[in-house]
């Protein structure tokens, strides 16, 4: 019995069912064989002497072993043409089911070996095969695109430490060999560069925490004045500095918001329209009541940007101006983290742009409170 079943399970799936279904089949007939050859003669002598034919006869005898014969050569007959078509269907059924299985097996050594893009085409054999198939290549296109933000990540990280890196390690260098004095301005570059590569630390940590939803928001009912209120005091002294304008006004409407999450993705979005803005432009913030949700917009008169940087704007690392964001201190990560935030609301962030030269607009969504129950006071 052990050997049997060890044989059994190194066959194949299609040759296990073909002939599962062609034994099922023989025992079928077989069976129905039996029970007519057992049951047939008994009713049929029963019949003859209903009709007056007396028992021990010749006559009767041969009656009924013709009958007898007869129906074992029908039933035979019938046992090969049907064992026959069922093993034909059997097998085509078999083979038609076989096909689908061999590549998402197929599919499923290619992702196993690294391969992400790995698909099942679609057969059409039946639902069942074709919902496996579309969960399988669902699964291979996730893979895929982790496996490429993975890869991304990497590089950005690796290119982001580059500069830091070399700085250090050329002043380090310069100052053992006497080339440069040890004296305020190089400790004050050497930790400037080791504060960037602490900042490149911990913006790795927070878009890392947001994207995969490590955090916990304290979600308050608040009026959209006293998140907006914050944000633009927070960033007035730079705008002045810079010479840029900004403007703030809000519709009387209530938020359902983490306020220091928000005050997050405001302040990335200010700090981002500060950057791309030059001197005299100007920066404006405003936020309306639309329907079940709150839609606040920051609109700048700055770079602009082009249909292929609005594609990647909230990409990790991601700089329309590469040499100028990172002269003014921009990481390339806050636009990452303000949209991770903004899903986690529940909500959105979205960019658009007439084009370059032309400013750009950054609008996130946010739901609004919910209304407060009415109590009702009986007097």
């Amino acid at each position: 019995m052990t050997r049997l079943r060890g044989l059994v399970g190194r066959m194949r799936w299609g040759t296990r069912t073909f002939l599962t279904q062609a034994l099922v089949v023989a025992v079928g007939v077989i069976t129905a064989a039996l029970v007519a050859v057992v049951v047939g003669p008994p009713l049929f002598h029963e019949h003859l002497q209903q009709l007056g034919h007396s028992v021990g006869t010749a006559e009767m005898g041969h009656v009924e072993q013709a009958f007898l014969d007869a129906g074992v050569r029908s039933l035979g007959i019938g046992l090969v043409v049907a064992l026959t078509l069922a093993i034909g269907l059997a097998w085509i059924e078999t083979r038609r089911l076989r096909r689908p299985l061999e590549q998402l097996t197929a599919a499923a050594a290619q992702l196993e070996a690294g391969d992400y893009t790995a698909r099942v085409p679609q057969s059409g054999t039946s639902p069942e095969f074709t919902a496996v198939a579309d969960a399988f290549n669902d699964m291979a296109s996730r893979l895929d695109s982790t496996e490429t933000s993975r890869r991304r990540l990497l590089s950005d990280v690796a290119h982001e430490l580059r500069t830091p890196l070399a700085t250090l390690t050329a002043e380090l260098e310069a100052v053992i060999d006497d080339v440069v004095p040890w004296d305020h301005d190089s400790q004050q570059l050497l930790t400037l560069q080791a504060a960037r590569l602490k900042k490149i630390a911990a913006d790795l940590d927070d878009v890392s925490r947001a994207e995969e939803g490590r955090f916990t928001l304290d979600t308050q009912t608040q009026p959209v004045w006293d998140l907006i209120e914050p944000a633009v005091a927070s960033v007035t002294t730079r705008y002045e500095a810079k010479g840029v304008v900004l403007s703030a006004d809000s519709d009387p409407g209530l938020v359902a918001a983490d306020p220091q999450r928000v005050g997050e993705i405001l302040g990335n979005l200010l700090d981002n329209a500060l950057r791309h803005t030059p001197p005299s432009g100007i920066v404006h913030i405003s936020a309306r009541e639309s329907r079940d949700e709150v839609v606040i917009t920051v609109t700048d008169t700055g770079d602009g940007l082009t249909p292929e940087q609005l594609s990647k704007v909230f990409e990790r690392f991601y700089r329309a101006d590469t040499a100028r964001a990172r002269d003014a201190g921009g990481s390339g990560i806050g636009l990452t983290i303000a949209r991770s935030l903004a899903l986690a609301h529940g909500g959105s962030l979205t960019a658009a742009s007439p084009g370059p030269g032309h400013g750009s607009i950054f609008t996130l969504h946010l739901p609004t409170a919910p209304a407060p129950e009415r109590v009702l006071i009986d007097s």
